[in-house]
């Protein structure tokens, strides 16, 4: 049986770091924090204040964290990073990626200088954390292309659609396929039009702005989302793409077959239900560029 006497070698033994915090931000004490790996002798925070330590938009955060606590009794589990500029008195250069923790905070039953306090222990998840990234990522991306995805198209266009129905913010949609695609796969093998799918998945990651999405639909679609852009500003750009893919697909065109691109764009109307309209309406205008004779932009 563990005694008394016995309980803060126990404590300061843990591998993570074990803070006791007042309501107000003190460091009333720090337990643990062995694992070296991750963490510094912390026995010097004792008698300080967050805010002393921390930029005051993250103080707060982590003060508004201990109320929560505080307030519902309940065991709190957040998620947070710290980077260099959280800290007071570091210089700006530093690591490039933040630490990410996870925090586990629980009000206990007793005051210290008639003050409540919580135990916040502090995991360090820098490394599950860009696992977990970096799984979100391949989940939402298109191996091929290395453009997003369908799954990631359904989720940002349904955000940009209720920006739009919100606050009108104009946003344009284009869905694009390449023309003669198959007879370059029959004559030439899948790999020359798997290059030729990167190749307009580049030219258009090479055009778009930061804001853009470009996701790859199925096969050889695509479709492009312009948050902020009326659907002349998309016309416009449309006429962008076409000279762009002329030049970077003639590398493909052999003899009679030409690789080109047929266009449909549209944008958020204030009929459309939701982003599905959107989205069959600009399929619509695609398929009539297709039966048109191909090689053309179509608008609706």
């Amino acid at each position: 049986m563990i005694t008394l006497e016995q309980m803060p070698a126990v404590l300061n033994a843990l591998p993570d770091p074990a803070f006791v915090f007042s309501k107000s931000g003190k460091y009333v004490a720090v337990f643990g924090g062995r694992d070296n790996r991750y963490y510094h002798d912390g026995s010097g925070l004792v008698g300080l204040y967050i805010a002393d330590l921390i930029e005051a938009e993250k103080a707060n955060w982590f003060i508004g964290k201990i109320e929560e606590a505080l307030q519902s009794k309940k065991l709190l589990i957040e998620e947070y990073e710290l980077s260099n500029k959280d800290v007071k008195g570091l210089p700006d250069e530093g690591p490039q990626e933040p630490l990410w923790f996870e925090g586990r905070i629980q009000a206990l039953d007793f005051l210290v200088d008639d003050e409540e306090v919580v135990l916040w222990v502090a995991s360090n998840i820098s490394e599950r954390h860009k696992l977990e990234v970096k799984l979100r990522e391949l989940s939402d991306t298109d191996q091929l292309t290395s453009v997003y995805n369908r799954r990631r198209l359904d989720h940002e266009l349904s955000l940009h659609f209720e920006a739009f129905s919100r606050h009108l913010i104009p946003t344009s949609v284009l869905m694009f396929d390449l023309d003669n695609l198959k007879q370059i796969n029959d004559r030439f093998g899948h790999h020359v039009g798997d290059e030729a799918i990167r190749t307009i998945a580049s030219i258009c990651q090479f055009l778009l702005r930061k804001t853009d999405l470009i996701c790859r639909y199925g096969g050889d679609e695509f479709i492009i989302v312009l948050p902020g852009t009326d659907l002349e500003q998309a016309v416009q750009f449309s006429d962008r793409l076409v000279e762009n893919f002329k030049q970077g697909l003639q590398r493909f065109c052999v003899d009679d077959t030409l690789v080109t691109a047929s266009i449909g764009v549209t944008a958020f109307k204030p009929t459309d239900k939701n982003s599905k309209d959107t989205l069959q309406r600009v399929d619509s205008a695609l398929y009539a560029a297709k039966k048109n004779g191909k090689n053309q932009v179509v608008i609706v």
